[in-house]
C-alpha cells in the first residue's frame, strides 16, 4: 500500500461533522486506529497525540483517531481526554477493512475480531506515506511525529 493513493472515503467525526478524506489534500494526514475508548493503552495513545498534536500541526499535519466506537463514546472520550483533534466512528468497518486493521485477537483465552493498533500517514497528494501496525504505544506518537517532520 505505501507509495499507492488511499480511497476516498467519509465518516462520522466528532463535533457533529463529517470527516471526508478528500477535502484534507494539501495537508499530511496522520490515521490512527485504535481498538477502543477509555481501555488503558487507546487512553494513554491519545493522550500521547494530544500532547504532540501542536508540533503536528506546526509540521503541517492532520490528526484523526479512528476505531468502532459509537460518536457518543468517542464525544465522551474527546472530552475526557482534552483531545484537540476529532475521532472518526468506523462502527461498519468500512475504512477499517479497506486498510486491513480488522484482525482475530485473544481476550482472555477467547478469540475476538477487533481494530490492530496502527497508523498511517498520507502525504499532502493523499499517497500512503508510511504505515505501522501492532503498534506498542510507548514512544509511538514521537516516532509518528518525527517522520512526519522528515516528510
Amino acid at each position: 500500500m505505501v507509495g499507492k493513493p488511499v480511497e476516498d472515503f467519509s465518516l462520522p467525526a466528532t463535533g457533529g461533522s463529517v470527516f471526508r478524506l478528500s477535502s484534507t489534500r494539501g495537508r499530511k494526514l496522520v490515521l490512527y486506529f485504535y481498538p477502543k475508548d477509555n481501555t488503558p493503552g487507546c487512553t494513554q495513545e491519545g493522550a500521547d497525540f494530544r500532547d504532540l498534536h501542536k508540533e503536528f500541526v506546526r509540521s503541517g499535519a492532520a490528526i484523526f483517531g479512528v476505531s468502532r466506537d459509537s460518536l457518543k463514546s468517542h464525544e465522551g472520550f474527546k472530552a475526557k481526554m482534552k483531545l484537540p483533534f476529532e475521532l472518526l466512528s468506523d462502527a461498519e468497518e468500512q475504512v477499517s477493512g479497506w486498510f486491513g486493521v480488522i484482525k482475530l485477537k485473544n481476550m482472555y483465552g477467547r478469540k475476538v475480531r477487533g481494530i490492530e493498533r496502527s497508523t498511517f500517514v498520507l502525504d499532502r497528494d493523499g499517497l500512503l506515506a508510511r504505515e505501522w501496525r501492532a503498534v506498542k504505544v510507548p514512544g509511538h506518537a514521537q516516532e509518528v511525529l518525527d517522520f512526519v517532520k522528515a516528510l
